[in-house]
């Protein structure tokens, strides 16, 4: 049965004669078989969005339903791909129809031709329930894609196969309360359904970037959200980059959501050419793309999120730790925002739909650190990091608002901080985490146990240094006190020294747990030994003239498996101190 088109407002179609189909069942629209979803149903009248252009399409025309949720594959083979909004591969479609993504084109999301070679980790015989791994399949040099029994089975093992398959094969036989089952390589999921889990468990573990603004004073930890809004040219983008070259995480997956198509371009072709620092290996081996650029359909960018969660949740059941980067959630939001005008719904702040607050939450609570479905009681983490690009850089924006109620790291950009070539321009006074507690006892664990003190005390400077600041702009830096002098010289130290980083660089654009403690060190120690020199009578103006100033200022250049230099450098700090007289 098919239904008919009674009205066509840019993405949105209306089409009666959609008795049957239910709230985000996928259609095909018009002849040309534009791919669309189900979003209001009134009777037999369905509002549908399309996700792609619908020039050319009027009244009259058919819709044919398909009667199923947007879904999608999910299986070996999703490792290095680059995909559209709706897990379209992006690398195939252009060998069939060029730079251009023809109307109207479907294909799989997995290839359906490769074959894939098959272990299986269990015996006929043995009781299997939902999420329990059967087998095995070496996706990349660096990701085993474990073959999981649906969440929604559960039986015994009848059959069970090694060898070289397809995604489509049949690799086992299941014996259920219902019948008999066959399980393929592959399976499908509803993307605006989460995947299900034994238990949520409590973030404990830091999920390090390699930046030190973000590991050392606003940590995240894995199966934790972050947000970072900022106005345009504040580095947003960079960040993301950043985090996904360099998180210590075992996949990572981006969503550009209606970002430029040159930023997106820069990812594609990137990413591909990055070294993974572990291993050496590329990048990409570990890594998922989906690119849906400013002028692709803006419908798509809705269903773009949910397509890169619904597959961060697949490898995370498999016991992964997966950081997904989605840039920009504004996009997705305006997206909403005009699907909704034009279905005339009831508009909320600045025209955002009523729902706005409840669509980011849910998108959000989907991260989080996971006891999985299956009986061998593995973990998995999934972390969401959600750039936000205000208008103006304006943080009292509603998208912002929505973000910051639900997410617990808020790592705040400023474009004056830009503008002043201090990258990353976080700034360190409005940015805030509320993991810090939580991942306290491995921080001491892991790294050292003084570092969480350190932390606390080089916040405590850099806050009297911004209100010093306030003295210094109106009355001048000769009313200060020696011992606020040295404050501001300390305070300096830190944002110059430690806080900018170049993500450029070769050895700057990645600083280790370790290194970041022992710079940070390295900087307190000097205030602790030019405290007591002060004491002495030594001022604040022979001690700034210090040669082992410009050693700390090149702590950040020295290799990882060289950090004893930096100690060395407290040794130094103490002869030089001592010497003056």
């Amino acid at each position: 049965m098919e239904g008919k088109i009674v009205k066509v407002s840019g993405p949105l179609v209306i089409a009666k004669g959609m008795s049957g189909s239910k709230m985000y069942d996928v259609v095909r629209v018009s002849e040309k078989r534009l791919i669309g979803e189900i979003i209001e149903l009134k009777g037999d009248l369905a509002s549908l969005q399309v996700y792609e252009e619908t020039a050319g399409v009027g009244p009259g025309e058919p819709v044919y339903p398909t009667f199923e949720p947007l879904s999608v594959e999910l299986g070996p083979g999703l490792i290095e791909s680059i995909y559209d909004g709706i897990q379209r591969p992006l690398d195939i479609i252009r060998e069939t129809s060029g730079d251009n993504i023809a109307r109207g084109i479907t294909l799989p999301g997995l290839d359906r031709k490769k074959e894939w070679h098959f272990k299986p980790l269990m015996k006929k015989g043995e009781k299997v329930t939902g999420g329990d791994i059967i087998g095995e399949v070496q996706e990349t040099i660096l990701i085993t894609h474990r073959v999981m029994i649906p969440p929604e089975l559960s039986g015994e093992i009848v059959e069970i196969k090694e060898g070289d398959f397809k995604v489509e094969d049949i690799v086992c036989k299941l014996k259920t309360q219902g019948g008999l089952k066959e399980i393929t390589l592959m399976q499908r999921w509803p993307v605006r359904r989460s995947r299900p889990y034994k238990e949520k468990l409590p973030p404990e573990i830091p999920m390090y970037t390699g930046q030190r603004v973000i590991d050392t004073f606003f940590p995240i930890a894995k199966g934790g959200t972050a947000c970072v809004p900022g106005p345009f040219g504040s580095g947003k983008t960079v960040i993301q980059h950043q985090i996904s070259k360099w998180a210590d995480t075992d996949i990572i997956l981006f969503v550009g959501c209606g970002e430029r198509g040159n930023e997106m371009a820069d990812v594609l072709i990137e990413f591909p050419q990055l070294k993974d620092p572990k291993s050496g290996e590329p990048l990409m081996k570990r890594t998922i793309l989906i690119a849906n650029t400013s002028n692709m359909p803006i419908a798509a960018r809705e269903a773009s999120v949910y397509t890169g969660i619904t597959i961060a949740e697949y490898f995370r059941d498999m016991g992964y730790s997966v950081a997904l980067q989605a840039d920009s959630t504004s996009r997705w939001a305006e997206a909403m925002r005009e699907m909704s005008g034009r279905l005339e719904e009831m508009p909320g702040e600045e025209g955002y739909p009523a729902y706005l607050g409840t669509r980011v939450a849910e998108f959000y609570e989907r991260a989080g650190r996971v006891r999985c479905l299956g009986s061998d009681n593995r973990r998995g983490m999934l972390t969401v990091i959600g750039s936000v690009s205000p208008m103006g850089g304006d943080i009292a924006d509603p998208v912002v608002q929505a973000t910051l109620r639900v997410v617990k790291v808020f790592w705040s950009l400023e474009d004056k901080l830009a503008e002043a070539r201090h990258f990353p321009a976080v700034n360190w006074l409005t940015s805030y985490s509320l993991y810090k507690d939580s991942i306290r006892e491995w921080v001491k664990e892991k790294v050292a146990k003084e570092f969480p003190d350190l932390v606390k005390e080089a916040m405590r400077i850099l806050g009297e240094e911004a209100e010093l600041q306030d003295i210094v702009r109106l009355v001048g830096i000769e009313s200060l006190s020696q011992s606020d002098r040295l404050l501001l010289e300390v305070a300096r130290s830190i944002r110059e020294d430690f806080l900018h980083q170049n993500a450029f660089h070769e050895i700057d654009t990645y600083t280790s747990a370790l290194k970041q403690y022992r710079m940070l060190k390295v900087i307190l120690c000097f205030y602790d030994k030019a405290k007591e020199a002060l004491k002495r009578g030594i001022t604040v103006d022979r001690i700034s003239k210090l040669k082992v100033l410009e050693d700390i200022a090149k702590a950040k250049y020295i290799e990882e498996d060289k950090l004893k230099d930096i100690e060395k450098i407290e040794k130094e700090i103490e002869i030089e101190i001592q010497g003056l007289k």
